[in-house]
């Protein structure tokens, strides 16, 4: 069973040596593996520990620290793309606190890197929460924001409040976009609303990832929006019309072109498996990143939750609005990423490759962090996630410092 830490952190030794274990490696998963870490840093990844492994305080006190995990899985850290809240709390809050809150949740969930997404609001709201978000991404405890809305459709809102959306006005996307202070690093759109082709460019053109999502747009309007830049689906399947053989809508232009990442939400609630199954034979794993979209009550139990300026009643772990014109729409989930691991591979057979293309290494490639996170390699940071042999999270490191920590360790 993990021991997790209840306050601050734990630094690693000097040098920790995670021995026996399966390594998800880039080429693939190896057995009885070795995995030296030092200081913040991967020092060395082995296919075999031929050498002897010296017990936890063999080599001396302070020196080393083996940790024998026989049995075990390690693979890299989890990269969320879009993520609202968890532990109780919400990135919407503006609240510093709050905000370490969801980000200590889901770290202690195995996600290492993620991106904070807001919901939509008037746009002095969001500006306010971006400047409170752009600080923990200066100080190194976000990757980035994301504004899910308010530019998107009313017709596609889902859990948000339809009032608040608008046309996405170039202008008003460049003034959240500013009031990120370089923290901006992706943006949905529904690229057919006025404005919104020329939304992409001016998000391509500004360094921001722009995504297609919350919308109802077809096919052509939907390839349009790609040729002007957009790379990425929001919660592909969730929040836009169906595929259908006479009308394919964006769904079928979003699988097929190969410079969009799609992003599921693997909870076995937003997505059938065969629906899972079927976005991978067509994308790849190469270009499937699994996301939370967690609200607040992720990693708590049934009950109410806020959303942004909404009430979600959370019930056999389903969120759902609890009043007003979308009551009863999904609202988000109370996913942990460590969960959709697991599923991937017990449920909805996928390889460990896949999972781990899909929760860490392509995520990380779009993000443009893989040169220092994303898979188990020299040189890179210290981020990783320690499974038992039923794919239950035992541990947690993140820059070298345990935040769960595996028996032994």
């Amino acid at each position: 069973m993990a021991q997790q830490q209840s306050a601050g952190r734990t630094s690693a030794p000097r040098r920790t040596v995670l021995a026996g274990a399966r390594i998800a490696r880039p080429s693939g998963v190896v057995d009885g593996g070795r995995l030296t870490v030092e200081g913040t840093r991967i020092a060395g990844v082995h296919s075999r520990d031929l050498d002897r492994v010296p017990a936890s305080g063999d080599a001396g006190a302070g020196a080393e620290t083996v940790v024998e995990l026989t049995g075990h899985l390690i693979v890299p850290g989890f990269v969320d793309l879009h993520v609202h809240g968890g532990g109780g709390g919400s990135f919407s809050s503006a609240d510093p606190e709050e905000c370490l809150k969801v980000i200590g949740t889901h770290r202690r969930h195995g996600t290492t890197s993620m991106l904070a997404s807001t919901v939509t609001g008037e746009l002095g709201d969001l500006a306010r929460q971006a400047a409170v978000l752009a600080e923990l991404v200066q100080q190194g405890d976000l990757t980035g924001i994301h504004f899910e809305g308010p530019f998107i459709s009313p017709h596609r809102c889902g859990a948000h409040q339809p009032e608040l959306l608008r046309d996405p006005d170039p202008a008003d996307v460049r003034k959240l976009v500013d009031a990120a202070h370089g923290t901006a690093r992706m943006m949905t759109v529904a690229p057919e609303l006025d404005g919104g082709l020329d939304s992409v460019r001016l998000l391509v053109d500004a360094g921001v990832i722009a995504a297609i999502g919350h919308t109802d747009s077809g096919y052509d309007a939907t390839r349009r929006a790609i040729d002007a830049g957009a790379t990425v689906a929001t919660h592909l399947f969730n929040a836009m019309p169906a595929l259908g053989h006479r009308a394919p809508g964006p769904v079928a232009a979003l699988l097929e072109d190969e410079r969009i990442t799609v992003e599921l939400i693997n909870d076995g609630t937003h997505l059938h498996p065969a629906v899972l199954q079927m976005a991978f034979r067509e994308a790849g794993a190469e270009r499937v990143a699994f996301i939370t979209d967690a609200m607040g009550a992720a990693g708590m139990t049934d009950g109410m939750y806020p959303l942004g300026p909404m009430r979600v009643e959370v019930k056999d772990g389903v969120a759902r609005i609890s009043e007003g014109p979308t009551a009863g729409s999904i609202a988000g989930s109370t996913l942990t990423l460590d969960r959709a691991f697991q599923r991937a591979v017990t449920v909805d057979g996928l390889t460990i490759d896949q999972a781990v293309r899909a929760l860490s290494a392509t995520p990380a490639r779009l993000l443009g962090i893989d040169g220092r996170t994303g898979s188990l390699q020299t040189g890179k940071d210290a981020d990783l996630v320690v499974l038992d042999a039923a794919y239950e999270l035992v541990g947690v490191m993140r820059r070298g410092e345990w935040l769960v920590r595996p028996q032994g360790a």
